[in-house]
């Protein structure tokens, strides 16, 4: 019996570190929700004096990352109810059935009323006794003053900023300008914005079916001109759905961490893909490899990328 014991014992102690771990593992889903967000938290509080931390935390965990019924149709990303609000709503079943939430123009309208809700009521107003940098103390402050029900929310919190180390943009002193006019725009034409992404010291986004660089350029704010060039394309070409289309000039060569390490052609992939997926001038790429413009690569080719 008491082996019969300890072995339950072991395999509870078994279940329970494999769910932790499950839990604390990198989601890329989410990272790339902060990718597309972090500069926006970093305003935030530098405007609100709320951690970007907490509000990237609880933007992640209330809107799914971006995908919740509420997100994708009122662009709300916290949860916040009806209470006191004469703006547009949307109903939905939550504590109780179909009750109301708040609806906004867009994401950043959302993290901005996020600030207004936490700095404008008496429930929170301890909170902004603590550091900006005791986000342990901002989450259980929240579950305290019946931010949520979830008996586990400051917990849950905790663990997503140590898992993406959000506690880095609480020491922020300034945030991505172009990053945060984007997400302060509405939507485009009755269509949400395109999720703008950084990567080599540039911007980038995915093509969607029928998108130009007519309709792309349109959106962001930036002659579409100059978006075919900086993609090294004639400005009437057709884009296909996923490509990467850069935002601004691409780099010479690929960021630092691809210094020893090579790119391997793959079937299907062209130089132009590569330069495409790393960031780098078509011209750059030829030229660091030693290749002329008309070498045709092959599967199993080694390239350079710095």
């Amino acid at each position: 019996m008491n082996h019969l014991k300890t072995a339950l014992i072991y395999s509870l102690l078994i279940a329970v570190a494999v769910s932790v771990q499950a839990q604390s593992t990198w989601n890329a889903r989410y990272q790339k929700y902060i990718d597309q967000y972090k500069d926006c938290a970093i305003e935030q509080m530098l405007k609100w004096k709320v951690p970007a931390s907490i509000t990237l935390a609880q933007g992640l965990l209330e809107s799914g990352a971006g995908e919740s019924t509420l997100a994708r149709k009122a662009n709300n990303h916290f949860g916040i109810k009806c209470h006191g609000w004469s703006g547009k709503t949307l109903y939905q079943d939550d504590d109780r059935r179909n009750e109301c939430f708040r609806s906004y123009n867009s994401a950043f309208e959302s993290y901005e009323d996020h600030s207004r809700f936490l700095t404008s009521g008496q429930r929170y107003r301890l909170l902004f006794n603590l550091k900006i940098t005791d986000y342990k103390g901002w989450a259980r402050g929240l579950k305290a003053a019946g931010y949520a029900t979830n008996p586990k929310y400051a917990d849950r919190l905790i663990e997503i900023i140590q898992v993406y180390r959000l506690y880095e943009y609480d020491k922020a002193r300034s945030y991505d300008k172009m990053m945060t006019k984007h997400t302060k725009d509405k939507a485009y034409g009755g269509q949400p914005l395109h999720t703008m992404g950084q990567y080599n010291k540039n911007y980038f986004v995915y093509a969607r079916k029928e998108d130009t660089f007519r309709t792309i350029g349109e959106e962001i704010g930036i002659s579409y001109k100059k978006i075919a060039r900086y993609n090294e394309r004639d400005r009437d070409d057709r884009l296909q759905e996923g490509e990467v289309i850069w935002l601004k000039k691409k780099q010479k060569r690929a960021p630092k961490e691809y210094k020893d390490h090579p790119h391997y052609v793959h079937e299907g992939e062209s130089m132009y893909s590569i330069a495409q997926k790393y960031g780098i001038r078509l011209e750059s790429l030829y030229k660091m490899n030693h290749l002329s413009p008309d070498y045709d690569i092959k599967v199993g080719d080694v390239l350079k990328l710095r």
